[in-house]
């Protein structure tokens, strides 16, 4: 055989080869290779889509946390106020308590005083009736001298 014709047949039977494989055998190899890189591509996208999803919900809880931060903050720092103003409050009703406690004393000590001083006026009038009697060795009636006792009284 010669060579030449060899070689000719030889390139007729690669191009039936391409033309059987460009029509048979192409066609659903880059299908399914389009098909393969359009999941790689909605997988990728998915995959970028859910991270951005997460950065935003990351930044949420982060603002979540912050907020929740300072009301917490702020309701301690309301609780301490009230717990303070609850404090004064009650300093402050103490005290006026104590100060009326302290004017009742004072009151009924003074009602005491006034008295223990009629009660001692008592006495030294009585007294003082005694020492004339003594001095006048005769009974003097208390009855018939009220005036002058009370005046007695009154002068002491």
């Amino acid at each position: 055989m010669n060579i030449n014709a060899t070689l000719i047949l030889q390139a007729i039977v690669f191009a039936i080869l391409v033309w059987f494989s460009m029509r048979f055998i192409w066609p659903p190899l880059t299908k399914a290779l389009d098909e393969r890189a359009q999941k790689i591509a909605d997988g990728l996208a998915a995959a970028d889509k859910a991270k951005s999803e997460l950065a935003t919900a990351n930044k949420r809880v982060e603002e979540q946390l912050v907020q929740s931060r300072t009301e917490t903050a702020k309701l301690l720092a309301d609780a301490e106020k009230r717990a303070q103003a609850i404090v004064d409050e009650a300093k402050r009703r103490a005290e006026e308590e104590g100060a009326k406690i302290v004017a009742a004393a004072k009151a009924e000590a003074e009602q005491q005083s006034i008295q223990a001083r009629e009660a001692l006026r008592e006495q030294v009038a009585g007294l003082a009736v005694k020492g004339a009697e003594q001095i006048l060795k005769r009974e003097v009636n208390a009855g018939v001298h009220a005036e002058l006792l009370a005046r007695l009284k009154t002068e002491l």
